[in-house]
């Protein structure tokens, strides 16, 4: 399934466009020819979508997702066909420390929205809302991967305020108000860009590039799985389009994407030192690993990528090398250019 023709008439509203996916997906949009606007609510020009310099291909509206005049004042005057809503306070750490600030973004945030285009009666043909796999909550590690059916139990303050926003979108996807809305779950999401270092790769790269000490996030042996930032992008446009052109056969599905290829947290630090030839930092921090608290992780967390195959033809591209060293690229460039040279 082709994408990239059939976006260069379209025009897409992108929430959270200067975060990390918000502005791989922008990058890949543009590329493709579509009319881009995002919302954004901090100007942050610590990001990939400014260092990169995509504002100057897309509009950009600074406004707060939680104000309905604002939000339905930008949907009609859009007249948007796509919305994609990323924004969120996506840092598992800062929903402990943050829990208002989490519930109230990713919550009120997502009922804000859906209200508004519901209100102003949209030309929207596609929503898609992004979710994640914490809103599973801890399985045995038996029954994974995560299977779309499973019942969401999450543990912990960002997992449950992103479980109830599916709740949320879903009951906008009803026959009552009809929205054309699907939710993807997806694994761990990496690449270049990534600026939000309490994430394990792009702090694990910043460390090894000398640039900060690496904290563990626990003794490594949680199992994780990692999808590479433009297969994401590839995925978001592809459910985006097969949604427009026949909303009844998925509006209010649910799709989870990974690789299937669970690894554990020690094994990623391992590979990456490895790839920057820093063995003997790697041989302190496992040290210092060992000890750490395992406190709010789960266990272990993977999805594979069947029913997105089947519905949408699409496969993870990148492999988890390829696409390792090409973020640890990007860093190197990024670090260089915002920080000076290695300390």
């Amino acid at each position: 399934m082709k994408t990239s023709n059939s976006w260069a008439q379209r025009n897409v509203l992108i929430t959270g466009i200067n975060g990390f996916i918000g502005g791989n997906l922008a990058r890949r949009l543009i590329a493709d020819g579509a009319t881009v606007t995002g919302i954004e609510r901090n100007q942050d020009r610590q990001s990939m979508f400014y260092y990169e310099a995509l504002d100057k291909h897309a509009q950009i509206v600074n406004g707060d997702l939680c104000d309905m005049a604002f939000l339905e004042r930008v949907i009609a005057e859009g007249r948007f066909d796509t919305c994609f809503h990323l924004a969120a306070q996506v840092e598992v750490g800062v929903g402990f420390t943050s829990s208002y600030l989490t519930f109230e973004t990713n919550i009120r945030g997502t009922y804000t929205l859906l209200d508004a285009i519901h209100k102003v009666g949209s030309s929207i043909k596609a929503i898609v809302i992004a979710s994640t796999d914490k809103a599973y909550g801890s399985y045995p590690s038996e029954t994974m991967p995560y299977q779309e059916d499973y019942p969401l139990k999450p543990q912990f303050p960002y997992g449950t305020s992103k479980a109830c926003a599916d709740l949320i979108a879903q009951s906008y996807a009803n026959d009552i108000f009809g929205l054309p809305i699907v939710i993807t779950r997806f694994c761990n999401i990496y690449g270049p860009g990534q600026l939000n270092f309490s994430a394990l790769i792009p702090d694990a790269i910043q460390c090894g590039l000398g640039y900060a000490t690496f904290i563990p996030r626990g003794n490594g042996n949680h199992i994780r799985d990692f999808i590479y930032s433009a297969d994401v992008a590839d995925l978001y446009a592809r459910i985006a389009d097969a949604l427009s052109k026949s909303p009844d056969s998925f509006r209010g599905k649910v799709y989870n994407a990974g690789t299937n290829q669970p690894r554990s947290v020690r094994s990623i630090i391992e590979q990456l030192f490895e790839m920057l030839d820093k063995k003997d930092d790697l041989k302190v921090i496992l040290a210092r690993m060992k000890s750490a608290s395992t406190t709010g992780e789960i266990d272990t967390q993977y999805m594979d990528f069947k029913t997105v195959e089947r519905d949408f033809g699409w496969q993870p591209k990148t492999s988890f090398d390829d696409g390792l060293r090409q973020t640890i690229d990007w860093f190197e460039g990024y670090l260089r250019t915002e920080k000076g040279p290695h300390i």
